[in-house]
């Protein structure tokens, strides 16, 4: 199929010729689309700690409430992508994405009291949850629809890719915007973001959607994905704690430029799935997650103990190498147990147990870094990484036990 065709026609089976160039565009729309999440995510912080004068419990609320939102509508997100088509759903994740971006322009500039400005960014954070959950689930849906089941390791590291890319490029600009401007000018950035995103979606062909009305229960899907969905939650508790207080913990050691924290972490993401991309898919995903796991526990260690700034810098760019291959690598498990009609409900529903992840982090370790200290922080992380180690053990008993019976 020609790149000329497939431009015009809704592609009802995986795209041979002219995939990596669709498969581009959709990264691309990613790209943009989160740097709704990468321009606030290092100062968030800054905003409700500094300017609104909350505790870093509230803190950790505001930045993982997000992902509370978004573990909310993964079964909403992954229903409209089967049963609508995932160009729908990230179309309507769009639109989410840039109501929040006004409604975090409302917190930065109404005047009155600092806890109403707090429900206000709430509101807000909510919302890009909401919207990050249908757009993720809808490109994912659309690009393993193109792929085929063979190749979905392949689209969930270039999605990746263009994440932690956005992250990497987004966290030092979001940065320089709100101490140039204040929290206002980030907001105009998540204002134009997904409007670029969804601007380039256009050029990327729908795909017929596969549901029906015959998708699998949503709790018979978790039921079949939840070993993979643990090790991932168990994996995302790192990143959620470096987003969540790593600008707090650069500004308590006194060391600048925290945003380069989540540069360093983005950009050896990308590396690592530029180099290593490919593995899950060729060496099975489970073994690839385990090494990645134990690469991501040595960073979180190094970051939370590290004696100066180059070192902790060192430790988020080993925690983002360790990070980056996990998803596909799991990913690739939850694809080959369900059936193709309920993939965007098994994506959603796998992606969910990493919003939990996200969203109860925050919160939680706002706790740990009131008693113990921000280093407490990223060595709970570690710790969390050792557990998801020994829930690959777990996947691996069990999938050579269905090898053995023929499953």
């Amino acid at each position: 199929m020609k790149w000329d065709v497939v431009s015009r026609e809704q592609v009802a089976t995986p795209v041979a010729d002219g995939f990596e160039g669709l498969l581009g565009l959709l990264s691309l729309t990613v790209g943009l689309a989160y740097l709704t999440v990468g321009l606030p995510l290092p100062v968030i912080s800054l905003f409700v700690h500094q300017q609104l004068g909350m505790s870093d419990v509230l803190v950790g609320t505001a930045v993982g409430i997000q992902f509370l939102a978004t573990v909310l509508t993964r079964r909403h997100a992954g229903a409209v992508a089967d049963r609508k088509g995932p160009q729908l759903a990230l179309r309507r994740g769009m639109l989410a994405l840039l109501l929040a971006g006004l409604i975090y322009a409302v917190a930065a500039w109404i005047p009155g009291p600092a806890w109403a400005r707090y429900l206000v960014l709430i509101a807000g954070r909510l919302l890009v949850g909401f919207g990050e959950s249908l757009m993720m689930t809808g490109v994912l849906t659309w690009g393993v629809g193109m792929a085929g089941p063979g190749r979905s390791g392949k689209v969930m590291s270039w999605v990746g890719m263009a994440m932690y890319g956005s992250l990497a490029a987004g966290a030092p600009l979001g940065q320089w915007l709100y101490g140039g401007a204040g929290f206002l000018s980030v907001s105009a950035g998540v204002i134009l973001a997904p409007v670029l995103a969804g601007l380039v979606s256009l050029a990327v062909p729908p795909i017929a959607a596969r549901g029906g009305t015959a998708t699998m229960d949503f709790m018979k899907v978790v039921g079949l994905i939840w070993r993979p969905g643990l090790t991932l939650a168990l994996q995302g508790v790192g990143f959620a704690a470096i987003g969540a207080f790593v600008s707090l913990y650069f500004s308590h050691q006194q060391w600048p430029h925290a945003g380069w924290a989540l540069t360093a972490f983005g950009a050896a993401f990308v590396l690592a799935r530029v180099i290593f991309g490919g593995l899950p898919d060729r060496m099975g995903g489970p073994v690839i997650a385990r090494a990645f796991l134990l690469i991501e526990l040595v960073g979180l260690l190094l970051l939370g103990l590290a004696p100066a700034l180059p070192l902790a810098l060192l430790g988020a760019a080993v925690t983002g190498f360790g990070c980056s291959l996990i998803f596909p690598a799991l990913g690739v498990e939850v694809v080959g147990h369900v059936p193709a009609e309920s993939r965007g409900t098994a994506l959603g529903a796998y992606a969910a147990f990493q919003d939990i992840a996200y969203g109860s982090t925050g919160p939680l370790t706002g706790l740990l870094a009131m008693w113990l200290g921000y280093r407490s922080v990223f060595v709970a992380g570690a710790v969390c990484a050792g557990l998801g180690v020994v829930m690959v053990f777990h996947i691996l008993r069990r999938d050579r036990a269905e090898a053995a019976a023929g499953v």
